[in-house]
């Protein structure tokens, strides 16, 4: 965070002030509606020049002590996010508790910590505890100060989640591992992964979040800041001081999301910041200028110097320092970067806005930078400065060399291996090094010198799978854990079942509906058809709309694969077999027609009410085929003397044998299928061509 030389301490004024609960006209911050529970939320209340009390050609804003709804983090922003406040900022608080008011405390004017574009100015957010009343003096170095002076005031709230550290674990580091592989990086390095507590653990409201992160190509430095929120929090308030350096940014601010990447306690417990992904390169608002390919980690706190004549600091502790050490040496190995090593970055702050330097010019930084070497800011303020070189020593000494391997001997699908039995780890070995494999922890394989792979056996289950590595001075090295399945188990096909379909008939085709179920006990990779003829399904897919060759037997036949390749296979036979118009038995006045639509070139119609046709057939499903078109009428179904619907043919257009009514049973039997011509209001005629069934 910037800090500038203020003046001389401005002597407290009591000046009498009205509540008001409205936010300012030129506000973007709003009170939270009690409609909407919300984490946290943020008042706003404008600045006005206070009456007599500019002085020395001085101009005078502020705020009367004025009782609040509760806050417990206060900062004072502005209309211009580029436009610096030359003045002096402060402030006192009355504690909710006690209903004491504060000494006056300083502010300081912030135009570092910024996105690279867009967003409000503003001073530090102060860390004050629960408090619910607030007086504030701006005082200019002259005539002028920022419009849109306002003061913002952050209630936490409770949070959503308990701030519970994610525990620490090799896939995300594995994925960023592979994307540094491809990069052109010397000497790359890895470090174990701390645990970190994520965006849920301490209250963010996504809700909140304006746009979704964008990314850099890497991440080459990371940039240590100091909250400047002051000291005054114990470790159980952090998870409400994040939350409360998120609202002010987003809400207060107008950033699209908290601006660090990281934040650290003086507990030593790191905190995700911006959304994102804590292993991608999510590009911050931390350093202006130098935000692309870097991170920002932020320790809690204000660590000026002891005898700042503002705001002393404090020395920041062994768990902050060991915080920082342990997401910097992580987060820089995921892509290779050692973090005692030197990196060029390019100026990206627009001439004129306040970069520390030119727009496009490249400045080599330390991997591991305070936030000073790249703004002209005091942050991180000078007693967690001057512990850098500490910092960049215990991440030295978490890093060791990056050790790859692959699979072999084991498919890989959804982030994992499978194998019925066995898989082997491949590398290619250094010079003097040792290796195991491990699975579930425990030593599997010990392969002897110069070794190149090892192959180890599996029961069926889960395991994780990884290649340690041993090096002449001392160190140690470990690959990504590898989640390799080993399963002997055939997949399952079931409710297999073959069903007459609404569609068109012709005399070689009569359209059916193959269903079923497939499953496998881990992971089904695989399903095809292999007869009447062959067809590949997703793994998903549970029917096919296909055909049956009229008048003869055939097999439907599926073959299922899970991903360790175990196979099974299920197969139906069914007889395809019709009964024509002709052969029904019917009752009343039908009439033949011959055309060459119909199947086998006629058909019979009836426009007499009552007449009747009826087949008799054993089978398992069965369906009835009708001309349709604009003039037709309707029937009345009746199954094995049971009526059991109506049916109307009619059709926008002519369409000739439709199957358009069908019927199963669990098993095959003998049935009777019966329409009667139903008599419909000026379009009585219906017209039949037979009944399919299946057995």
């Amino acid at each position: 965070m910037k800090r500038t030389l203020m003046g001389a301490s401005v002597a407290a004024v009591a000046v009498a002030g009205t509540v008001t609960w409205t936010v300012s006209a030129n506000s973007t911050a709003t009170t939270a509606s009690a409609a909407r529970p919300a984490p946290g939320r943020v008042q706003a209340r404008a600045l006005q020049e206070l009456p007599g009390a500019a002085s020395g050609g001085k101009k005078i804003e502020g705020l009367p002590a004025t009782k609040t709804e509760p806050f417990s983090l206060v900062g004072i922003t502005w209309d211009k996010p580029r436009e610096e406040l030359r003045g002096t900022v402060r402030l006192r608080t009355r504690d909710a508790g006690t209903g004491r008011w504060s000494g006056w405390r300083a502010l300081e004017p912030e135009l570092a910590d910024a996105p690279d574009r867009g967003g409000r100015g503003g001073t530090n957010g102060l860390w004050v505890g629960p408090s619910d009343g607030v007086e504030v003096r701006v005082t200019g170095q002259g005539r002028t100060l920022p419009d849109g002076l306002r003061v913002d005031l952050i209630d936490p709230g409770k949070g959503t989640a308990s701030p519970k550290p994610r525990a620490a674990g090799p896939d995300a580091g594995a994925r960023m591992r592979l994307i540094a592989a491809s990069t052109p990086l010397a000497g790359p390095v890895t470090a174990p992964k701390p645990d970190i507590v994520p965006r849920a653990g301490w209250g963010a409201d996504e809700s909140l979040v304006t746009e979704p992160p964008t990314y850099d190509t890497s991440v080459k430095a990371a940039f240590v800041h100091h909250t400047d929120t002051g000291n005054n929090y114990t470790c159980a308030d952090s998870p409400s001081v994040v939350r409360s350096v998120f609202l002010y940014h987003v809400k207060s601010q107008g950033w699209a999301d908290i601006g660090y990447n990281f934040l650290v306690d003086k507990c030593g417990t790191i905190f995700e910041g911006r959304a994102g992904g804590a292993d991608r390169p999510v590009h911050g608002a931390h350093t202006y200028g130098f935000n692309t390919d870097t991170t920002g980690i932020a320790v809690l706190g204000t660590y000026t110097a002891a005898n700042d004549p503002n705001v002393p600091g404090v020395a920041p502790t062994k768990a902050g320092l060991d915080g920082v050490a342990k997401i910097g040496a992580w987060k820089l190995g995921l892509t290779g970067v050692d973090p005692t090593a030197k990196t060029l970055l390019t100026s990206y702050a627009p001439d004129g806005t306040g970069g520390k330097y030119p727009y496009g010019q490249q400045v080599e930084f330390n991997t591991i930078s305070g936030h000073r070497d790249g703004f002209a800011t005091a942050c991180p303020g000078d007693q967690l400065y001057s512990a850098l070189p500490t910092i960049r020593t215990a991440a030295k000494q978490l890093t060791v060399p990056a050790l790859t391997a692959t699979v072999t001997g084991a498919k890989a699908a959804g982030g994992a291996y499978y194998t019925t039995s066995t898989a082997t780890l491949n590398w290619t070995p250094a010079e003097g090094a040792t290796y195991t494999v491990s699975v579930d922890g425990a030593t599997a394989a010990t392969p002897p010198a110069g070794a190149t792979s090892a192959t180890v056996t599996l029961a069926p289950g889960t395991h994780s799978v990884q290649l340690h590595a041993g090096f002449a001075d001392g160190t140690t090295s470990a690959s990504p854990v590898f989640t390799i399945v080993a399963d002997t188990t055939r997949p399952v096909i079931s409710s297999q079942a073959l069903y007459l379909r609404k569609a068109t008939v012709n005399s070689t085709a009569f359209p059916v509906w193959l269903t079923w179920k497939a499953g496998d006990n881990t992971l089904l990779s695989s399903l095809k058809a292999t007869s009447p003829y062959a067809k590949t399904f997703a793994p998903t897919t549970t029917s096919w709309a296909t055909s049956a060759k009229p008048l003869s037997t055939q097999s439907w036949s599926l073959t299922a694969a899970d991903a360790a390749g175990n196979t099974t296979t299920s197969a139906i036979s069914r007889y395809a077999g019709g009964i024509s118009e002709g052969s029904a038995y019917r009752t009343g006045t039908w009439k033949l027609s011959t055309t060459k639509y119909y199947l086998g070139g006629r058909g019979l119609y009836s426009g007499y009410r009552g007449a009747s046709a009826s087949w008799t057939f054993t089978g398992r499903t069965a369906g009835l085929i009708f001309k349709r078109a604009s003039n037709l009428g309707a029937v009345y179904v009746y199954v094995d003397g049971t009526k059991v619907g109506t049916l109307d043919t009619r059709a926008s257009s002519t369409a000739y044998r439709q199957l358009m009514w069908t019927r199963s049973w669990s098993t095959s039997g003998k049935h009777t299928i019966k329409i009667v011509v139903a008599g419909t209001s000026g379009r009585p005629t219906v017209g039949i061509d037979g009944l399919l069934y299946l057995r």
